[in-house]
């Protein structure tokens, strides 16, 4: 690791270079990164890096239209992503913070100087492929005008979800693009890259949706299928689509640590072609490296978890830091470890994110209903119509039946299913959040994650389920030709997104619509229940009476589990200073199976002293969720963690270029807006007070003998 602060060692190798005449090795692109190699300059006026001419304002406003709909260009699609995927991460309105406490506007010192917050710069586009067309990982690289190269700074900017290239705009990007920085970003071989089956067409880096054929090596995503495969595919299932993360076959998360390294290394590679010194020959030489740049690994929630992946995986010492949130963090091992809330013990800790989300597809359905998580009303008929309800009490009904649930009624079952989350490790500050979490997040993630552990093709149709838009009656339908012209700029890489929904091929009379689906098994609309218990038993390797399985869905179940193996972290950061923030109340990555049982394993391995942990109440993983107040109820209980994200990346920033120590691990207590759903009061800095250099006692979080002890 490099000596700080970071920058003095610039001068010093300045010096070193004039008095050895010691040269620099020649500028050279990266092995595994391959081009065509694209830049775009930016002037901050009418285009710029941040926000796509947008600027504050136009970020916060309504969505810019396409000029034509069925033929966005490039600029249009690159705008309209960075429009989504900013307001998919933050709270984008005033009331809950944006243009006043953070966004485009705020400068590094939280004042309000930057007017439109546009940036000027440019933009490097490159592959990072095995030579085969068909990882094509997307690496980008924006490099401010501003950017000094005598002071220079690199910051990863890693997806968060299985986002597109710019799904860490509105995090990581937009803090290192303040600080002058060049920020590295990587889709991490998920990204937005969809495969229309019947069309035969598929996403170009660009966005444009093009003919498969014509795309080539240059598809984001092709599905590995012969064109009889395909159409042998189609005739039994029509309408269907496939998507990169879950259909890839190559299961990227096992390599999301990697893809983070090599987009620093572009980095280098981009900047010194800019700034590098030349040679007598004219080339350029690799005169900013590792020794003499300050680099921040970073990122939220699965992003986050690459920048941790990348930290552990890092040889080089091309990482100095890393400050990340609610990162999706699975430790490969939890024995002789604990941990406690307050007196506590926590039941159920360190479990991957298969594991619990599979877990979480059985039981959120059932437990919603119970009077703590909500007892079933939304406060939108939107969100939660009166047929989810009845399809959640015939969910409970079912798993009674199976001996999954105990209780004579739906109230009691409700209760019971509840009970089981949390002794699973959810915390009871996220009861109010399964929900809005299985209407949006779960079934489609416990789908998507076990495709891609177990490498499954999309004619797999593992557990019965498969990827297509829907009708009304929620029958697979032929796609909007709309929706897929746009589905770069607006999709988020899992279904359901932008038309395309999670199908039930399985579903009594037919594939349906999975929350409208009927389980063969109960013979009832259950949110396809079977398939919910195929999925499970993949995890467990038995099957729901406890029996070990057999035959194919054995050597399923044992695909996914070694794809699980290959995610886990060790929690061996090398010595690099961590800092690392998560909100209590996440029901996505629940903090005890996430963030504090990672934080747990680094603390058992010795010489872990620079890791801080920092937990936050009334915190949890969906900010932009927080801004539909009305249809969700979220703004009155919640405060935007992205306020800790950029303290976060600010307190490393000054631990790295002056010295100054990292804070205690501690809980910071918040306080909700209140008021109620959709008209909360405006977010005041009294509602997300600092992280403290010297927390009091009782708020500190610490380790000890094995145990994490979190304060209640």
């Amino acid at each position: 690791m490099k000596h700080t602060p970071t920058w003095t060692a610039v001068a010093a190798a300045c010096l070193l270079s004039a008095a050895t005449a010691w040269t620099a090795p020649a500028n050279t692109l990266p092995a595994g990164v391959r081009g065509p190699v694209t830049e775009a300059v930016y002037d901050g006026v009418a285009d710029d890096l941040l926000t796509a001419g947008l600027g504050k304002t136009g970020l916060m406003g309504a969505t810019p239209a396409f000029a034509d709909p069925l033929a966005p260009t490039p600029a249009e699609l690159r705008r309209n992503a960075i429009y989504v995927n900013y307001r998919a991460l933050v709270d984008y309105t005033a009331a809950g913070g944006m243009g006043v406490l953070y966004g485009p506007n705020i400068d590094a010192d939280g004042r309000d100087t930057l007017g439109e917050g546009k940036i000027a710069g440019r933009e490097t586009f490159a592959w990072l492929d095995d030579g085969s067309g068909r990882q094509n990982v997307t690496l980008m690289v924006q490099v401010p005008e501003r950017f000094d190269p005598a002071r220079p700074c690199i910051v990863t900017a890693t997806s968060s979800g299985s986002r597109g290239i710019y799904g860490a705009i509105g995090t990581a990007g937009e803090w290192g693009l303040k600080r002058g920085c060049a920020v590295a970003y990587t889709d991490k071989g998920s990204g937005n890259g969809l495969h229309e089956l019947g069309a035969d067409r598929v996403t170009l880096r660009d966005g444009r949706v093009v003919d498969a054929a014509a795309a080539g090596a240059e598809a984001l995503f092709r599905a590995p299928l012969a064109d009889t495969e395909r159409q042998a595919l189609l005739a039994q299932a029509p309408h269907r689509v496939a998507y990169k993360h879950a259909h890839s076959g190559q299961n990227p998360e096992a390599d999301w640590g990697r893809h983070t390294l090599q987009a620093v290394r572009f980095a280098f590679w981009v900047l010194n072609e800019r700034y590098g010194k030349l040679d007598r020959d004219g080339r350029r030489e690799a005169t900013l490296n590792a020794r003499n740049t300050l680099v921040i690994a970073s990122s939220v929630s699965n992003g986050g978890g690459a920048a941790l992946a990348a930290a552990e995986q890092d040889r080089e010492g091309l990482i100095d830091g890393v400050a990340v949130s609610e990162p999706n963090a699975q430790p490969r091992w939890m024995h002789g470890l604990s941990i406690r809330e307050g007196d506590t013990p926590v039941a159920t800790i360190g479990r991957p994110l298969a594991d619990y989300f599979t877990f979480a597809n059985l039981y959120q359905p059932c437990a919603l209903l119970a009077p703590a998580a909500g007892g079933g009303t939304a406060v939108s008929p939107a969100l939660w119509p009166a047929a989810f309800t009845a399809a959640a009490q015939n969910r409970c009904t079912a798993l009674a039946a199976r001996g999954l649930v105990a209780g004579a009624t739906i109230a009691e079952q409700a209760a019971d299913a509840l009970a089981r989350l949390r002794a699973y490790g959810w915390t009871a500050e996220a009861d109010f959040l399964h929900q809005s979490h299985y209407r949006f997040a779960t079934n489609s993630i416990a789908t998507t994650y076990t495709n891609a552990y177990g490498r499954f093709g999309v004619e797999d149709r593992l557990c019965g389920f498969t990827f297509a838009n829907t009708d009304a009656t929620g029958a697979p339908a032929a796609p909007s030709a709309a929706g897929v012209a746009s589905i770069f700029s607006t999709g988020n890489g899992v279904p359901p997104t932008t038309g395309v929904n999670i199908v039930y091929d399985a579903s009594s009379g037919g594939a349906k619509l999975d929350f409208l689906a009927v389980s063969p098994g109960s013979g009832l609309a259950d949110f396809a229940l079977d398939g919910a218990l195929c999925q499970r038993s993949l995890l467990t390797g038995r099957d729901t009476a406890g029996r070990l399985l057999g035959g194919a869905m054995r050597e399923a179940s044992q695909r996914v589990r070694r794809g699980v193996a290959e995610v886990r972290l060790d929690g061996r950061l090398r010595g690099k200073p961590v800092l690392i923030v998560a909100g209590r109340s996440d029901a996505l990555l629940p903090v005890n199976h996430a963030a504090r049982a990672y934080y747990a394993r680094t603390q058992a391995h010795g010489g872990a002293d620079g890791v801080r942990y920092v937990e936050v109440t009334n915190a949890q993983h969906f900010d932009g969720f927080i801004a539909l107040g009305a249809l969700l109820g979220y703004d009155t209980r919640f405060v935007p963690l992205h306020v800790y994200f950029n303290r976060a990346m600010d307190l490393m920033w000054a631990h790295l270029t002056q010295g100054a120590p990292l804070p205690p691990s501690q809980v910071v207590r918040t306080l909700p807006r209140g008021g109620s759903p959709g008209a909360a009061p405006a977010l005041a800095a009294g509602n997300v007070p600092p992280i403290l250099a010297e927390p009091a006692a009782g708020d500190r979080i610490v380790f000890g003998d094995g145990t994490l002890v979190v304060p209640r």
